[in-house]
């Protein structure tokens, strides 16, 4: 028997966001919900061990409470700074673990933060934040039941682990950085308010994905050249006053841009995007880094990304071998 990881956020759903955008509100109530829901999956499915992070506000703890003796759990420490660093430090305490695969409740920043410390992990996330392409939008039960079949070894890893797309990024005299859907450049001087909400601000957007059907710096190329996950490569825009194209895309729930573009290029995994400060960089919706000016950074897409686990994939495979037949 293997063990699942679990993460929850308790600060995802409860951004800015709600306040300048019209996105709804995600509270820990309803994380521990579902958290329930994927234990109850998992357990059903054979999967009985499990190593949850200890978050600051308890909400995996609480959720396996009520299991009693139906399972084997390890608390994992957590800094409890109420930071991404949480995520970061308890993906690399997780790990320690071996953990076949981790829920994890958030948005595109929160499986951002476990990456950054666990690179190599097998994920499934399920959206609990704002602006999320690379997390599922999966009932937990379900979702949980596939963690539950690929644990009790009703499938194996390589017939349902997608290893996905990343952006590295270098920065001249500091510690790179990732980003798992879009890496933007703004004409910022100081990071601020974390959320992209000013489309003026905007001037490049690399992309490992571009989807037309989602909300975010994502739909800005979705709607103009779309890019799938499959596809071995990424997209880069140039935006700025001169851009003859022209696209009005949501950057956030319920708030549209109208966005010009100077160019739009599909890249290969060879291909390098390079550039110099005054700039700040924002990693999967959020600002992170300030670059100076004159300061290098080199940005690229690969298929070095974090394993997904495939729930449909997984859920079809036990169907077909009936795991769940009595």
């Amino acid at each position: 028997m293997e063990t699942i990881g679990i993460v929850a956020n308790p600060a995802s759903g409860k951004d800015v966001r709600r306040l300048v955008a019209k996105a709804s509100v995600f509270d820990n109530r309803e994380k521990c919900a579902i958290i329930r829901r994927a234990l109850s999956g998992a357990i059903n499915a054979g999967g009985t061990r499990f190593a949850y992070l200890d978050d600051s506000h308890g909400i995996a703890e609480e959720a396996l409470e009520e299991l009693g003796e139906a399972c084997d759990a390890v608390r994992v420490p957590c800094l409890k700074t109420t930071s991404a660093l949480d995520t970061t430090q308890g993906a690399r305490n997780l790990s320690e673990h071996d953990c076949i695969a981790t829920l994890i409740l958030g948005g595109d920043g929160t499986s951002r933060a476990f990456v950054k410390g666990w690179r190599d992990a097998v994920l499934l996330p399920l959206s609990t934040g704002t602006n999320n392409v690379f997390p599922r939008f999966a009932e937990a039960t379900v979702a949980g039941a596939a963690l539950g079949v690929l644990a009790a070894g009703g499938v194996d890893p390589d017939e349902v682990v997608v290893r996905v797309k990343i952006i590295d990024v270098e920065i001249e005299g500091e510690d790179p950085d990732i980003a798992l859907i879009d890496a933007v450049v703004t004409s910022d001087q100081f990071i601020g308010s974390r959320a992209l909400l000013d489309g003026d601000a905007l001037d490049r957007i690399l992309l490992t994905r571009a989807e037309p059907l989602a909300v975010g710096m994502t739909s800005v190329g979705g709607l103009l050249r779309p890019l799938p996950e499959e596809e071995d490569a990424g997209l880069h825009l140039v935006l700025g006053k001169g851009g003859r194209k022209r696209v009005r895309a949501p950057i956030a729930p319920g708030l549209y841009e109208t966005l010009r573009v100077k160019k739009i290029e599909t890249l290969s995994f060879d291909d390098e995007i390079t550039f110099t400060g005054p700039c700040v960089l924002a990693f999967d919706g959020e600002r992170e880094r300030e670059i100076q000016d004159g300061q290098k950074v080199t940005m690229r897409v690969s298929r070095n990304g974090p394993g997904v686990l495939d729930i449909n994939r997984t859920m079809q495979l036990a169907a077909c071998r009936q795991w769940f037949r009595q």
